[in-house]
Formats: structure tokens, C-alpha cells, sequence
């Protein structure tokens, strides 16, 4: 069969209404569509002609054109949005890859389409917010689970917490959301509290955790992990954000600021102390190391948090002043051990299980140092 398209073809598709030769036809012509030697009368007579044929009442005939127009980026926009409205046979070629389809088609056939068009959607290459958040708000698991898989998808910091909040309770979405190759630091605290032990081990392995922060789940203690979850963060808007959601969602404790600041990460005692304060950052860590000492009581009362842990806070602080990392081998080690350990002989007002906690990492940093 030749590739050129010529009245005969024409005059074929008239005189032999077969499936079989409509079908045919329909390969070549959208073969010839393709090419970019038609002339502005021939790539008219080729669109009729597809027109015609996205109308035909055989499946196959209707398939055959799509799957042969899908990545045509000179496909009419009237007529993918045909073929996209269609059966899903002859739909899902055409949702998964054409780039004639605006967001607003995307977003208007998933509030109108089946799961099949969901999950062809949801793997399109580059997937926008917005046809993202229609998903999220309208699709079954799988699609979502699908959506989440799909590493080149447009999923924010929001959009994958709504992702958590409607599939709490699905692995088969918990699953391929552990696995994608970065999470915001919130959405992984996030997840640290809903997912089965299997994916908890996901998470640390693929988020370059800490070892600790393993056993941290294991346990089950969501404080515990949080303090592992978020040491280390560089990014002050994705910190505060962070304090924000903990706050919200009760878990921002005083023991929480107390064990943070003992393993050294001051950022986030600072913003914590910041947000519940609410004073702004910057005057924060003016409060917070006074060197008068005025400071730190001042912000640390306005922030409501216990009188008892103010010693705690303010001896961990004076330490970490005191301590400069030496630059040798295991030296963060070292340093949260001297820090741990002052706490320990200087504070004798530590809750049972703030002072179990303490005293298991100190072994576990006299452990790493002796490696």
C-alpha cells in the first residue's frame, strides 16, 4: 500500500465501506498527516478526511486513527478532543501523550471520564498542577497511585498533603509516594505517622534518613522520628512550614524543642520558638542568644512553654556555644555527646522519658565515636 494519499483513496473509502478498508485508510492517512511535504490543499483534504473518520461508528477504525495521531502535535484540536472524549480503546492513546490537549480539556474529561482516562492521564509526561489537583480531588486509588509514580508530574508541597489526607489509608498510594526521589521535609514528617512499617523503611532508605531514624519508627514514636526528620534542613521556608504543621497538629512540645536542640539543630528551636512566640525570625535569634541572658527568658515565656525546660534550653545552648566542632572524624558525634552529657549531670528536672530518650542517643553517639 502506498504512503501518498490520492483521490482514489478518496473514492475508495466511498465505494468499500469494510471495516477492514476504512481501518487501512485510516493508518494512512494519519502516516501522511505526519509528513511535513503537504501542501496547504492536501493537509485540508487530510483533516476532512480524519474529521470523517473520527465520526466513524467502528471502534477500530476510530483507534486505529488515534493511535497514529497521538503525538502529532498538528493533530485539530477539535478532533483530539473527539478522540479523547471517546471509547476509552480509542481515548486512552490520545490522553496519554497529546500535547494539542489543553489543561482545561484535561482537567474537564477527568471530572467526566472513567478510571482508565484517569490513570492515562495521570502518566502523562510533565503533568501540570492543575490537571494534578483535578485527580487528586476527583480519581480512584489507582489513578492517584499512578499520578504519584509519575516523577515528571507538577506534585507540590500542598498537593501531595491532600494526596495524604484523601489516602490515609491506602498503601497502593503511600507506596510509589514513599518511593519518589524527593519529598518536601513536611510531607515526609507527614508520612512518618501513617505509613505501614514496610514503607517506613522506604522512606529512610530513599530519603537518605539517618540509620536512627529506622529504629525511631520501629518504635513508633512520631516525636522521636520528627527530631531525625527534620535535623539538617536548609531551606528556612521549608523549616517554618514545617513548625507550622507540627504546631497545627499538636505535636510542636516542649520536649520535641528540648530533644532537637540537645542533638544540635538550634535552627529549628529558633523558628519553633519564633512561631509560637510570634515574634519574626530575625528577632527571634536575637532573643534566643542574648548574650545578657534576658533574652532567651523573654522569648521563651512569650512562647508559653514550661519553666521547668528553660534550664534545659539555656545549658544545651551555652554548650553548643562552647563546643566548636573540631573538624575530625565523628565530630557532630562528639559534640552532641558533650551537649547531651552536660544536660544529663547539670539537669536533674528531666521528665522520665525525656531523660530515657537522652540517654539512649548518648549511647548511641558514644557508639557511632567508637566505630
Amino acid at each position: 500500500m502506498s504512503d501518498q494519499l490520492t483521490k482514489d483513496d478518496v473514492a475508495k473509502l466511498l465505494s468499500d465501506p469494510s471495516p477492514n478498508s476504512r481501518s487501512e485508510l485510516a493508518v494512512k492517512v494519519a502516516r501522511q498527516f505526519s509528513a511535513s511535504a503537504l501542501s496547504d490543499s492536501e493537509r485540508r483534504l487530510a483533516e476532512d478526511i480524519i474529521r470523517f473518520m473520527a465520526r466513524d461508528a467502528v471502534v477500530r477504525v476510530r483507534q486505529s486513527l488515534a493511535e497514529n495521531l497521538k503525538a502529532n502535535p498538528a493533530l485539530p484540536r477539535d478532533v483530539a478532543l473527539m478522540l479523547a472524549r471517546d471509547v476509552e480503546a480509542v481515548a486512552i492513546p490520545v490522553l496519554s501523550v497529546s500535547t494539542v490537549l489543553t489543561d482545561a480539556d484535561l482537567v474537564e474529561i477527568v471530572r467526566t471520564g472513567t478510571d482508565a482516562k484517569h490513570t492515562a492521564i495521570a502518566q502523562r509526561p510533565a503533568l501540570s498542577a492543575s490537571v494534578a489537583d483535578a485527580l487528586i480531588d476527583t480519581a480512584s486509588e489507582g489513578a492517584v497511585a499512578a499520578l504519584v509514580a509519575n516523577e515528571s508530574a507538577d506534585l507540590g508541597e500542598r498537593t501531595l498533603g491532600r494526596v495524604i489526607e484523601r489516602f490515609a489509608d491506602s498503601e497502593a498510594v503511600q507506596e510509589p509516594l514513599v518511593q519518589r526521589a524527593r519529598l518536601p521535609i513536611t510531607i515526609a514528617e507527614r508520612l512518618v505517622a501513617v505509613v505501614s512499617e514496610k514503607l517506613q523503611q522506604h522512606l529512610v532508605t530513599n530519603h537518605d534518613l539517618p540509620a536512627k531514624v529506622a529504629a525511631d519508627l520501629i518504635l513508633q514514636s512520631r516525636e522521636r522520628a520528627t527530631v531525625s526528620l527534620f535535623t539538617g534542613e536548609s531551606d528556612e521556608g521549608a523549616l517554618e512550614r514545617l513548625v507550622a504543621q507540627l504546631s497545627r497538629t499538636g505535636r510542636l512540645t516542649p520536649s520535641l524543642l528540648v530533644r532537637a536542640l540537645c542533638m544540635g539543630d538550634v535552627a529549628f528551636f529558633e523558628t519553633a520558638l519564633s512561631h509560637l512566640a510570634n515574634v519574626p525570625l530575625t528577632n527571634a535569634r536575637l532573643l534566643i542568644h542574648d548574650a545578657g541572658r534576658l533574652g532567651l527568658k523573654s522569648i521563651y515565656d512569650k512562647a508559653k512553654q514550661p519553666p521547668a525546660l528553660l534550664p534545659a534550653c539555656r545549658i544545651t545552648l551555652d554548650v553548643l556555644k562552647e563546643t566548636p566542632y573540631d573538624g575530625e572524624a565523628h565530630d557532630i558525634e562528639r559534640h552532641r555527646r558533650r551537649v547531651i552529657e552536660r544536660i544529663l549531670t547539670q539537669y536533674e528536672d528531666l521528665a522520665a522519658e525525656d531523660l530515657d530518650y537522652l540517654l539512649d542517643k548518648l549511647g548511641d553517639l558514644m557508639r557511632a565515636e567508637a566505630d
